[in-house]
C-alpha cells in the first residue's frame, strides 16, 4: 500500500521537505497530503491524532508515526545514503524530539510560510490524495 505523509501545507520547510521526499523516493512509496486538507483532518481524526500544524505524520501500514520518529521512518524507504539515518532511532524519542519541536517552532521564522498550500507539477499530482 505504502505510506502516507502529512505535512502543513502552507510551510515553506515543509514543502521543501515533500519535494526532498519525492525526488528520493523513486519506487513512489509515498502519498501526501497536507494537515489543512478534508483528508489530512479526516485521517488524524482516523488515527486519533490531535490536528497540529508543527507535527509531521506518516502513517506506514496502518500505523501513525509523528515528530522524528516519523521522518526516521520515511528515510528508510528514501533512495541513497539517506536510508541509513534510521541509526538515530537508537537515539530516546524524547531526546530525537527536542531537536525536532525546536526546529518546528522555528520553521516559518527561518523559512517563512506560503499564502496556501503547494500546488504539485501534474507529474506529482498522481502522488497527492487531496
Amino acid at each position: 500500500m505504502g505510506g502516507i505523509v502529512l505535512f502543513d501545507g502552507v510551510c515553506n520547510f515543509c514543502h521543501h521537505s515533500v519535494q526532498f521526499i519525492l525526488k528520493r523516493d523513486k519506487r513512489g512509496y509515498f502519498k501526501f497530503a497536507s494537515l489543512q486538507s478534508d483528508i489530512g483532518k479526516r485521517l488524524l481524526d482516523q488515527y486519533h491524532l490531535p490536528h497540529d500544524m508543527s507535527t509531521f505524520v506518516l502513517i506506514d501500514n496502518d500505523k501513525p508515526f509523528i515528530k522524528s520518529s516519523a521522518a526516521l521512518r520515511v528515510c528508510k524507504y528514501l533512495d541513497g545514503f539517506w536510508r541509513f539515518m534510521v541509526i538515530f532511532r537508537f537515539i530516546p524519542t524524547p531526546i530525537r524530539n527536542i531537536v525536532y519541536n525546536f526546529i518546528a517552532q522555528n520553521r516559518y521564522r527561518w523559512f517563512g510560510q506560503r499564502e496556501s498550500c503547494m500546488l504539485p507539477t501534474p507529474e506529482q499530482r498522481k502522488r497527492f490524495l487531496d
